[in-house]
């Protein structure tokens, strides 16, 4: 790694441990702010503009790399829908001692503390892999090399959409675009209401096409696990690992 590039991430890496980000207490102006200083926004910016830029001089766009943007745009929102749904807020991952950590980093933290900052970003070492394995075969299929690297910066750039929108729909902020205020709605009422339904961030098709989405007219009951996602005092007892990484962050 670039030596100064590797000191400013490192840099970056320790103002944000440094901090303690709650969107409450958190204006527009510092949530962008600290967005872009985040070094997985970063990464997901720097593997899109090093990919655009090499293609760009090497002069090989086609019509095909809009179809192949085209489809992962598509994609996206089910390959979420059903993460989200089926590994996140599944009881498997904690049950697992090799797993415990990674589950309660990607989404136990992130419903415990809904308005924590620093663990409403996806972790990088999931959240990069799994943009790559959903979308760079799709691009190999129909371009090979070029085809894989157009679909992962396709990838990148929607997540980091995804991340921003995440944000806004957490921050004390009222969006005054009506596509934001309604995205906003129905995810609070996931993480304040119930966990069950409204898995998607930006995009509710899924949802609605698979049953789980719902508005606050619905009258869907207040869920007792809204915060902790199933993993109560005797889950702990049976599956003690996040309960004790818990307490040693405390």
């Amino acid at each position: 790694m670039n030596p100064i590039l590797g000191n400013r991430m490192n840099s970056t890496n320790m103002f944000w441990a440094s901090k303690k980000y709650h969107l409450e207490d958190m204006t527009f102006p510092e949530l962008v702010k600290a967005y872009i200083q985040y070094p997985a926004i970063q990464v997901y910016f720097m593997i899109a503009l090093v990919a655009v830029v090499t293609i760009s001089i090497q002069g090989l766009w086609s019509l095909v790399h809009v179809i192949i943007t085209l489809i992962v745009a598509f994609i996206y929102p089910l390959i979420w829908y059903l993460l989200h749904r089926f590994v996140l807020h599944s009881h498997y991952l904690y049950r697992s001692v090799n797993f415990a950590k990674v589950w309660k980093r990607i989404h136990f933290d992130h419903h415990n503390d809904p308005n924590d900052l620093r663990v409403l970003f996806g972790a990088l070492h999931t959240t990069l892999p799994t943009v790559a394995i959903f979308t760079m075969p799709i691009g190999w299929l129909l371009d090979g090399w070029v085809g894989a690297v157009v679909a992962i910066s396709a990838g990148v750039v929607v997540t980091m959409f995804y991340e921003f929108c995440h944000c806004i729909q957490h921050l004390h902020y009222t969006p005054s675009i009506q596509f934001f205020r309604t995205i906003k709605r129905f995810h609070l009422l996931h993480h304040f209401r119930n966990e069950h339904g409204n898995y998607g961030i930006t995009n509710y098709f899924w949802d609605k096409l698979f049953g789980t989405f719902y508005d606050k007219d619905d009258k869907w009951e207040k869920s007792p696990t809204v915060f902790n996602l199933g993993y109560d005092e005797q889950q702990a007892e049976k599956y003690p690992w996040v309960a004790e990484l818990t307490k040693s962050t405390k």
